[in-house]
């Protein structure tokens, strides 16, 4: 337990900040996932408005510090060359 009161106030601080950060990452995953999912039955009509959806997510939490900005870069180039591929364009 904290000694101090502002080590009591930077405790709670960051039981708070891990919850929030963990429900972002919850929310890229799920969207990471139902991408790939949509990819593997080739529900090509789904396919352009779940990327928009993960590319911004991903890059929310990013800019927040939830991941790192050059993985999650990565993530959506693979992502969306993925998609791009099974578009057709």
């Amino acid at each position: 337990m904290a000694n101090h009161k502002s080590a009591a106030k930077r405790a709670r601080q960051a039981t708070r900040k891990n919850a929030v950060n963990s429900q972002r990452k919850a929310t890229v995953r799920t969207s990471e996932k139902s991408l790939i999912k949509a990819l593997a039955e080739k529900n090509v009509k789904a396919l352009p408005e779940l990327l928009k959806e993960f590319t911004s997510e991903i890059a929310k939490a990013a800019g927040r510090g939830v991941f790192k900005k050059q993985m999650a870069s990565r993530k959506i180039g693979r992502i969306a060359a993925r998609v791009h591929a099974a578009l057709g364009k």
